[in-house]
């Protein structure tokens, strides 16, 4: 069996899939970046007129992709506790792991899903990371 959710408080995607798919007693998140429902605007992001990244703030970008992923599990029934498996994509490795990473620290001091992180040239809008996550739902 497999359901579809599409959340009703999570940043609309920028292309034609769903927040999240459940498969039996698992839940699979599509991309979830830093941007606000209703808004193409990006905590921590500054465009220049051509709308290229002028600069941006990791630190608050990483505070609104984890909550972003917390609102799509609660939705979907299930919760941050519930996560075993996050794949994180950064664009700028050297410069936005440590902190990427010291936040890391305080989400999951309490739930520690497997991680893998890569760094990617881009991705589709004007961020600098995205997680594609994994997580029980259920139990």
């Amino acid at each position: 069996m497999s359901d579809i959710l599409d959340s009703n408080t999570a940043p609309e995607p920028v292309g034609a899939y769903p927040h999240a798919r459940r498969v039996g007693n698992l839940l699979f998140l599509s991309g979830v970046g830093p941007r606000k429902k209703g808004t193409k605007d990006i905590p921590g992001v500054t465009l220049d007129a051509n709308g290229n990244i002028a600069s941006y703030d990791i630190e608050a970008q990483c505070h609104s992709v984890f909550e972003n992923v917390k609102v799509i599990l609660e939705e979907a029934g299930s919760s941050w506790a519930n996560l075993v498996d996050v794949t994180v994509f950064l664009t700028n490795m050297k410069d936005d792991f440590p902190k990427y990473n010291e936040l890391w620290k305080e989400y999951f001091s309490d739930c520690r899903p497997c991680r893998t992180t890569l760094e990617i040239n881009c991705l589709p809008t004007p961020i600098a990371i995205e997680l594609k996550c994994i997580a029980t739902i259920g139990e």
